[in-house]
C-alpha cells in the first residue's frame, strides 16, 4: 500500500513540475533575455527535477525547490561558458504586432532594458519577487542567501528601476511635446 501511495505522489509531483514550465521559462527569459538559452535552462531544470524527485522532502515547497534547481543550472551555464551576450545585440521583434500596440511594446522594451541594466543579483531577486510573486523567504531559499540580503537587493533594484523608468518617462514626454510643437509649425 505504501508503494502505491508513493507512486501516486510521485506521479502528482511530476505533473506539478510539468505545469510549472511556463513560470520557469518566464524567469529564465527575464534573467538572460535569450529565448533559446531560457528554453535550454528550463529543460535542464525539469530533467534534473524529474531525476531527483525522490530528494524532495516537502512537496509543498516544490516551487522553491524547482527555482533553486534552475538557479543552479543558470550558475552552471555561466561557469561553463564565460562569454556573455550583450542584450543590445539581441533582436526582439514581433512581426505580427499591430501598430496600435507599438507604444505598449516600446514600454515593455524600456522596462526590459532597465531590468537588464541591473546587476545580476538584483535582477534575479526582482524577477523572482515582482514577476513570479515569490515571498522573500522563498527567494532566500531559492538563491541560498539570507532574507536580509534579499530585501536589500530588492530595495536597491526597485530604486534603480524607478530612476531608469522615470528618465524614460521624461524623455517620452519631451518627445511628445517636440512632436506637437513641430506639427503646430506646419499648420
Amino acid at each position: 500500500m505504501k508503494f502505491l501511495q508513493n507512486l501516486c505522489s510521485q506521479r502528482e509531483l511530476r505533473q506539478r513540475i510539468a505545469n510549472t514550465h511556463s513560470r520557469l521559462y518566464r524567469v529564465a527569459y527575464a534573467w538572460g533575455h535569450d529565448k533559446e538559452l531560457a528554453s535550454d535552462i528550463v529543460q535542464e531544470t525539469i530533467a534534473k527535477a524529474l531525476k531527483r524527485i525522490t530528494q524532495l522532502r516537502e512537496p509543498e515547497k516544490l516551487d522553491s525547490w524547482l527555482f533553486g534547481i534552475m538557479t543552479n543550472c543558470w550558475r552552471d551555464y555561466f561557469r561553463s561558458k564565460r562569454d556573455v551576450t550583450n542584450i543590445d545585440d539581441v533582436e526582439l521583434e514581433d512581426r505580427n504586432t499591430p501598430e496600435r500596440l507599438h507604444q505598449k511594446h516600446d514600454i515593455v522594451m524600456h522596462v526590459r532594458n532597465a531590468i537588464a541594466q541591473l546587476p545580476a543579483a538584483q535582477r534575479y531577486v526582482v524577477t523572482l519577487v515582482d514577476l513570479e510573486g515569490f515571498s522573500y523567504t522563498q527567494v532566500a531559499e531559492i538563491m541560498d542567501i539570507p532574507i536580509g540580503t534579499v530585501m536589500s537587493r530588492l530595495s536597491r533594484a526597485r530604486k534603480q528601476l524607478a530612476s531608469l523608468l522615470l528618465e524614460y518617462k521624461s524623455d517620452a514626454a519631451y518627445d511628445k511635446d517636440a512632436a506637437r510643437s513641430h506639427l503646430r509649425r506646419i499648420k
